[in-house]
């Protein structure tokens, strides 16, 4: 176990970045296929293909998922991703063709590096040509190469994000992983603690942005300007009527370690897997999923390094 969400037997992942435009992509490969779901909470969100994740619509698989930086613009990311699985014949089969089903989600990154540099199918491309079964880096690789935190106070104050993964093994053998790139307008808290991880950084200090909103405070920020992805993925034999159940209580790791999690400038949004196995009641699964995610989420903050005036947790004084 590498503590990922590689350890969920059925599940690759590759990164990609630039490390000069400080954007990147990263592709959640499910070469076999995967019984999907996805539930969308931020109201600026920048997705491809979900709505076919409904229940009462025809494709009941999907092939891969794509996280990236760049915006609306990283969203040209998964055509790279799905150039990869067409050249190994994964994907849909319509006869004439094996259309792979690659769902994606973007976060904001452009206020960070070059903004005329985005993730594109090239990058996608590379991102699934990557892809392992076994252990990738965290922080900033990936979607989460750009991504910065607790930013209500200002995009001069915000701290670095980053990419990040965990995973939780059942006794019966049922592995259940995620991985998310946090890009938050509010700040990260270890959630048994509810210490402030990472968030508005002042004159040496971490500000808490409940306190801000409790002020009336006006985020000098633009609608659409953050967004935390994710994936919950598991070994597990589901529907997509319960992977979209599980993919809404997977929600709560975000609501317990960002705060506030689902604003107005966050496209939050959470995709849930099955790669088949065993039948697990869809309370267990999503209530470990969510968990699973909260350990992501405080893993892609620790990881991450500092950027461009952009301070990171493992930059902070000690007495942080």
């Amino acid at each position: 176990m590498h503590n990922q969400i590689t350890d969920v037997p059925g599940v690759k992942v590759g990164n990609k970045e630039n490390k000069q435009a400080l954007t990147g992509c990263t592709a959640i490969l499910f070469e076999g296929g995967a019984v999907g779901g996805v539930d969308v909470r931020g109201s600026a969100p920048g997705t491809r293909e979900t709505d076919l994740l409904n229940p009462i619509n025809l494709v009941d698989k999907i092939h891969a998922i794509c996280l990236s930086g760049g915006s609306a613009f990283g969203l040209d990311a998964a055509s790279g991703i799905m150039k990869y699985l067409e050249e190994r014949e994964i994907g849909l089969d319509v006869g004439v063709a094996k259309v792979p089903i690659v769902p994606a989600a973007v976060l904001f990154d452009l206020s960070v590096g070059d903004s005329k540099l985005r993730p594109d199918k090239q990058m996608g491309y590379e991102a699934a040509k990557a892809a392992t079964k076994g252990n990738f880096a965290t922080g900033n690789v990936g979607a989460g190469c750009g991504a910065t935190i607790g930013k209500l106070a200002g995009y001069d104050f915000c701290m670095k994000g980053g990419l990040g993964s965990a995973s939780l093994r059942l006794d019966n053998g049922v592995v259940i992983g995620a991985i998310v790139a946090v890009n938050s307008a509010g700040d990260v808290r270890e959630p048994s603690t509810g210490e402030i991880v990472a968030g508005p950084y002042q004159q040496g200090k971490l500000l808490d942005s409940i306190e801000l909103l409790k002020q009336n405070y006006q985020p000098s920020i633009s609608a659409g300007s953050n967004t935390t992805i994710g994936v919950v993925a598991m070994n597990a034999e589901l529907s997509k009527a319960e992977a979209t159940k599980v993919a809404q209580m997977a929600q709560n790791g975000y609501a317990r370690t960002i705060f506030p999690a689902h604003t107005m400038f966050d496209g939050d949004a959470i995709f849930a897997v099955g790669t088949g196995g065993e039948k697990v009641p869809v309370d267990v699964i999503g209530g470990l999923a969510a968990s699973v995610m909260e350990q992501a989420v405080i893993n892609a903050v620790k990881t991450a390094e500092s950027i461009g005036g952009i301070t990171a947790y493992r930059s902070l004084p000690k007495m942080q």
